[in-house]
């Protein structure tokens, strides 16, 4: 009875220290995290579509709003600069050039705008992902990507959170990040 009893002991402490934060995060071939299974991998996604004049994969990172006319016209806009640069071999020089390091996602600080999102959006989560990048320009910037978990249990991005302002509520007064990524995952190649 006693060794029943340890057993199922030892297996109720492995199942309270596992949790979502143990799961496997898909690296592209640059190091960095991609795909829509983590908040990282699509914000990473987005600086890779940004950078490479990729306007399917913008659209694949990007949430979707049919009813907003001002965001629709944002993605538009984005789809045609991303074409013509791509069109004409040009980049932009404000766009990444090269992704340098990717932190831990977070919640924000504010409980107002998830509880908006899961409301009225059915959201399962509200992220953001702060991602240092080279530019174009060769300077160096910190691109806080804000990101959602819609009920496909998928991530993506809403690239102008300001389209929305109670569900980014906060999003730019929020500390720096210090948490890289590889601290939270056990990282596999893509």
């Amino acid at each position: 009875m006693k060794n029943i009893t340890f057993i199922l002991f030892i297996l109720l402490i492995g199942m309270n220290t596992y949790s979502d934060d143990a799961i496997n995060i898909k690296l592209d071939n640059d190091g960095f995290p991609t795909g829509h299974e983590t908040p990282e991998g699509i914000a990473c996604d987005l600086a890779r579509a940004l950078r490479d004049n990729n306007s399917d994969l913008f659209l694949n990172t990007c949430l979707t709003f049919e009813n907003s006319t001002e965001y629709n016209d944002f993605i538009k806009m984005v789809t045609t600069d991303l074409n013509e640069h791509k069109k004409n071999k040009t980049t932009n020089p404000l766009n990444p050039k090269n992704i340098g390091k990717v932190f831990s996602p977070r919640h924000l600080s504010k409980d107002g705008p998830a509880s908006y999102g899961y409301a009225l959006f059915n959201f399962m989560d509200v992220m953001f992902v702060d991602i240092g990048v080279y530019l174009n320009n060769g300077e160096k910037c910190l691109n806080r990507t804000f990101v959602v978990k819609k009920s496909d249990n998928k991530w993506y991005v809403l690239p102008c959170p300001t389209i929305s302002p109670l569900l980014s509520d906060g999003l730019n007064e929020e500390s720096m990040s210090t948490e890289d990524f590889r601290d939270k995952y056990t990282v596999k190649s893509k």
